[in-house]
């Protein structure tokens, strides 16, 4: 079901409240330039610091302007497993195509409570479910194995992997195979993982150049390796700008200088940009020819 250039969307503020007009402009930019589905309320999307009911809300917004034309992937992620629950069967009852869930941040779960906790989303849910794995940000990584376990459920569909380990990853589809969709967390890994059974990609730098993240993804699936290859390098420079801070820092100012959404702005305790950041930035975006 998943497959090619998702976009993690970042969520537009203006005035400190969630500017839903710039956001169903940006879905309707992404659809017209090949974006392959949606991601709403993810990391980039800003969800540790959206209250439940806004949370809530983009997900029906996203729902509601794709209009079935892209896959919705809803963020429903939570170090609480009843919460987890809560957020997916709200993006079950909404419509959305399936629920991104990230592993349980701070509480540290052992592999045995990252497999209870999915598990129990599922059982309750009976919902499509993409795990998400990226221990920079969770404090824990989930294991292959663990994986592996998890895939036997059939509501666990797909994995966004962000672990950065390459050898990882293809321990990954060596184990899981068919029964679940490998999915790149880093921009900067999409042709890695690719090259190893990948499906695609959750991308961040995705909010600024859909054409060319989508068009890597298909020169791929169609033979074109020396395409890809090539769209690959061109964007990589641009992928890196993207972690200058944390994400997602860079792409929101970078949105912003480009006037894809109204304002830049972000929530506290994210910030703007150190000055020579920022130079770093503008840097980049300039010579993709961006800016």
């Amino acid at each position: 079901m998943l497959k090619g250039s998702l976009v993690a969307i970042v969520t537009p503020f203006l005035n400190d409240e969630v500017d839903e007009e710039s956001l169903r402009k940006l879905i309707e930019f992404h659809i017209e330039n090949g974006t392959n589905g949606i991601v709403p309320c993810g990391t980039t999307g800003e969800s540790p610091t959206l209250s439940h009911e806004e949370h809530k809300r983009v997900v029906e917004i996203t729902v509601e302007q794709v209009n079935k034309r892209v896959p919705v992937v809803a963020g429903a992620g939570s170090n609480s497993t009843a919460e987890a629950v809560d957020l997916a069967k709200h993006a079950k009852q909404v419509g959305a195509d399936a629920a991104l869930l990230v592993t349980p941040y701070y509480n540290k779960p052992t592999q045995e409570g990252i497999y209870r906790h999915f598990e129990a989303v599922a059982k309750q849910a009976v919902f499509p479910l993409v795990a998400y794995n990226i221990a920079a940000r969770t404090g824990v990584n989930i294991l292959p194995e663990t994986l592996a376990r998890m895939a036997e459920m059939p509501e666990i569909i797909a994995c966004k992997e962000a672990s950065g380990n390459i050898s990882q990853m293809a321990e990954i589809y060596n184990l899981c195979g068919d029964k679940m969709d490998l999915l790149s967390g880093d921009d900067n890994m999409v042709l890695p993982l690719l090259s190893i059974g990948g499906k695609g990609v959750i991308s961040v730098v995705n909010n600024i150049i859909p054409k060319e993240m989508s068009d890597l993804c298909q020169r791929w699936f169609a033979g074109d390796v020396d395409g890809a290859r090539e769209v690959f390098y061109k964007i990589l420079p641009l992928c890196q700008a993207m972690f200058l801070e944390t994400n997602p820092i860079p792409i929101k100012v970078a949105m912003g200088l480009l006037g894809r959404i109204s304002s830049g702005e972000m929530r506290l305790p994210l910030c703007e940009m150190a000055p020579a950041n920022l130079e770093k930035l503008k840097a980049a975006l300039t010579d993709y020819g961006l800016l």
